[in-house]
């Protein structure tokens, strides 16, 4: 029976192991962590492959005549198999533990020398993502990163629990209103790729999402030097947010269909038609307090009734000329 369970639990742990379940790894930290994924996997796949093989095994091997209406013989139990299934399931749950502790511990590591990393400052409202580039004093709707620079993200929210979730980077953290998280990502991989909220938040989970660009150092600088750029251009606002990069950083194409921002969710209403005849107004009081008037067929409470707090006046001002526009360019 042994021999049986073994070879059941080594096939089912070989045909875990193989099948590519996961995404595919952008970081250094989603290495270390495949790692212990798969030695947990593998051990628990062995276990349950063993477990089950004996137990159908057995009950095969030793089943009883039909006509018998005996009680089994008595167990006293069995001294030194206990020992062995008590002293080995301790191994193997201490050596998970530690494994899984120098992994995170690996993973959360940043340089001793500042200059060899960057830090980013991440902010979760419902329903949309902002990072803060502290160094280039820019705040984008995207997270852009240079490959192989280690990174520090510092989290917070500003409403409920969020969470930051990158598949291809593993590494998750709650974005938590009041206090400020953080976790560490050295992306390996060039690519773009996508933030994920994995944290029930609103009505707009689904669709909490932010776009990542992993670049190399030219294109990383070409980057920055473009924003530079669109700054110096920004007259005398000095570089202020445009309307289009509001509605973007500010979350509102995760609930509202806009044509003109390419966006089509559905948790709210669709703008090209609710915008048409509006004025500067009424699109600022829709904004700011948004329960003061629902169309038909929505439910009050879903949007965050705080974009006043959120957002600067001339944010707020940007995004109205922006949506009247827009209105106006769709009619």
């Amino acid at each position: 029976m042994i021999v049986i369970g073994l070879l059941a639990g080594i096939v089912t742990g070989g045909v875990a192991y193989f099948i590519p379940w996961l995404p595919d790894q952008a970081s250094t930290q989603a290495e270390d962590i495949d790692e212990v994924y798969w030695f947990v996997a593998i051990i628990c796949a062995i276990i349950f492959a063993l477990v089950a093989g004996v137990s159908i095994y057995a009950g095969w091997k030793f089943r009883a005549p039909a006509d018998d209406m005996d009680d089994g013989s008595p167990i006293h139990g069995h001294t030194g198999l206990e020992i062995w299934w008590t002293a080995i399931p301790t191994v193997l749950v201490v050596a998970m533990a530690v494994w899984s502790a120098v992994a995170l511990a690996r993973a959360e590591t940043l340089p001793d020398d500042p200059d060899e990393y960057t830090t980013i400052e991440v902010t979760a409202a419902q329903f949309a993502w902002s990072f803060t580039y502290p160094e280039l004093e820019r705040t984008e709707g995207e997270l852009v990163l240079r490959v192989n620079e280690p990174v520090e993200l510092l989290l917070t929210a500003n409403d409920v629990i969020h969470a930051f979730w990158v598949p291809e980077f593993r590494m998750k953290q709650d974005a938590v209103p009041g206090i400020q998280t953080r976790t560490v990502i050295t992306p390996t991989k060039e690519g773009s790729y996508d933030v994920i909220c994995t944290e029930l938040c609103g009505a707009g989970h689904a669709v909490m999402r932010a776009g990542v660009r992993v670049l190399s150092v030219e294109d990383y600088e070409a980057w920055v030097a473009e924003g530079e750029e669109g700054a110096e251009g920004g007259g005398e606002e000095g570089g202020e947010a445009t309307g289009a990069e509001v509605f973007a950083s500010a979350g509102c194409g995760s609930c509202h269909a806009l044509a003109d921002a390419g966006t089509e969710a559905e948790i709210g209403p669709d703008l090209d038609s609710v915008l048409d005849g509006r004025d500067e107004e009424s699109i600022l009081t829709s904004i700011v307090d948004p329960n003061a008037e629902i169309s038909e067929g929505y439910q009050p409470d879903v949007m965050p009734p705080d974009y006043e707090d959120r957002l600067s006046e001339a944010e707020l001002d940007a995004l109205v000329a922006y949506l009247v526009e827009t209105a106006g360019a769709s009619r």
